[in-house]
């Protein structure tokens, strides 16, 4: 088992800091081993226990995939059994972690989960609409983590004969997008569903709009305008962000970084909405580190996952570099303190500040580890600065 707090206990310089030039490593998978074995040999303590769970919780994942037949994961619960969007966020880590559908220790992994969102485009609800029958809970959620996926595995390999392929359904998938938005400029649960609206649907199909715009697809600057607004006017008076524009009172860490990440998406870096969301973080994150000195939980995260899937992005996007190093040193010890012996991380949330079994499972809450650990490398297009 990983050992925890002697190889964990590192500074973000330790961290973060960049080889030299002649040292760079290549991608997962594509250096010589002997390039590969000087890499490691000249990473810090720190280094070497962040890339090994990483390394770990990715071998954990590609057991996984191995137990379905179709290229998705287990995802969860019966009544929240949402594969698109669990298959999505696998491929993300494996992407993250260097690997793409044609290169890397995990590119059949890669292929597969490409492959099985491909198959799931329809056009039953709405056309380009990625969904499974199946699949009762991913939604437009799912759709949006899809599209994401698709949008970096086709930066990888935009002239192979998938990546043609990829082009059609990510396409598609964004016309879908497009086409949904509600005329308050939010989106909802289903793509048919133009007069309902939410921030945390909002905020993922934003993520993935973005995305496949950096790939090359077309995106109406109009829709993204109108996005911006919408997220803009969530903000209340305190900089926290709600919920969505009729249920204000539901503010918490996760949407306020989740809508932060959305307005560094679309190139909002600075100005008074970002300065006071930033300020709101500041507090409420400050309020929880004296909670846990106290001994108290009361105010862990609900969704611990989720929040730290956007908390993560929010820092590294800051224009001071310090903060995201500052958050990370300290929440990495975390995190590689939880995993488990198998490589996973046990999917949870805390219901009135008591910790309860999660929705979706350990694919879910592994490949959400796997992320946050692969962030500082930098290797997943989005996740680019």
């Amino acid at each position: 088992m990983l050992p925890h707090h002697p190889l964990v206990l590192l500074t973000a310089a330790a961290l973060l800091g960049a080889p030299p030039d002649d040292a760079s490593p290549a991608r997962p998978g594509a250096a010589p081993a002997v390039e590969q074995e000087r890499a490691s040999s000249t990473a810090g303590p720190g280094e070497v226990a962040v890339h090994e769970a990483l390394e770990r919780g990715l071998a954990f994942l590609a057991t996984q995939q191995d137990l379905e037949p179709d290229g998705s994961f287990p995802a969860g619960r019966k009544e929240t059994y949402a594969p698109v969007g669990i298959t999505a966020l696998a491929a993300l880590a494996f992407m993250a972690g260097g690997s793409t559908p044609r290169r890397g220790p995990y590119r059949e992994e890669v292929r597969q989960a490409v492959e099985y969102l491909l198959s799931r485009s329809s056009d039953d609800l709405a056309p380009g609409y990625i969904r499974d029958e199946a699949d009762g809970h991913s939604r437009m959620h799912g759709h949006g983590l899809a599209t994401l996926a698709l949008a970096q595995a086709y930066d990888s390999s935009p002239s192979s004969g998938l990546g043609q392929r990829i082009a059609k359904t990510l396409e598609a998938a964004v016309r879908c997008i497009e086409g949904s938005q509600s005329l308050e400029g939010g989106w909802y649960y289903y793509p048919d569903n133009k007069t309902d609206h939410e921030g945390s649907i909002t905020v993922c199909v934003v993520q993935a709009l973005r995305a496949a715009r950096n790939a090359g697809i077309l995106v109406d600057k109009g829709v993204i305008d109108r996005a911006i607004d919408y997220v803009q006017r969530l903000q209340q008076e305190d900089g926290g962000f709600a919920y969505s524009l009729h249920q204000t009172e539901q503010v918490s860490i996760a949407l306020t970084a989740a809508c932060l990440s959305t307005l560094h998406a679309t190139g909002i870096y600075d100005g008074a909405v970002v300065d006071r969301g930033y300020d709101w973080l500041w507090r409420e994150l400050a309020a929880r580190d004296e909670a846990r000195r106290l001994g108290s939980v009361t105010l862990e995260a609900r969704f611990p996952f989720y929040e730290r899937f956007y908390l993560m992005q929010t820092l590294w996007q800051h224009r001071d570099p310090k903060v995201f190093e500052r958050w990370f040193a300290e929440e990495v010890v975390r995190v590689v303190r939880e995993q488990k012996e198998n490589g996973s991380w046990v999917d949870r949330r805390h219901e009135r500040g008591l910790p309860q079994e999660g929705m979706y499972g350990s694919s879910y809450s592994t490949a959400m580890n796997c992320l946050f650990l692969a962030l500082p490398d930098g290797l997943l297009p989005i996740f680019q600065r």
